[in-house]
């Protein structure tokens, strides 16, 4: 019988074949904000919670632009200082040349 209801389900399925199986790949992208919702329970004033989203949101825009984020990271705060202010966009996850040795 329960096979029987999930019938519609498996042949969209077999139909199209960008449709996954199952949805493991979606609950292992929100795997972080679930983690990050305890995480901001200690984050201690709202000061707080605004810096983490920050940090959260630089590490998203970073994975979404296909750069590893520690490696981006620590190649802003390592050459920041000496970065002119008005060409801070250079920072940015898209415009960042990461070398090699990074």
């Amino acid at each position: 019988m329960y096979a029987l209801k999930l019938w519609p389900a498996l042949l969209r399925y077999c139909d199209d074949g960008a449709i996954e199986i199952d949805n493991s790949a979606a609950e292992r992208a929100l795997r972080g904000v679930a983690i990050g919702r305890r995480n901001y329970l200690f984050a201690g004033a709202d000061s707080g919670g605004e810096r983490a989203a920050a940090i959260y949101s630089l590490i998203g825009t970073a994975k979404l632009n296909g750069v590893d984020p520690e490696a981006w990271l620590r190649h802003v705060l390592t050459h920041i200082a000496d970065h002119p202010v008005n060409r801070v966009d250079y920072f940015l996850p898209w415009n960042c040349y990461l070398p090699a040795a990074l």
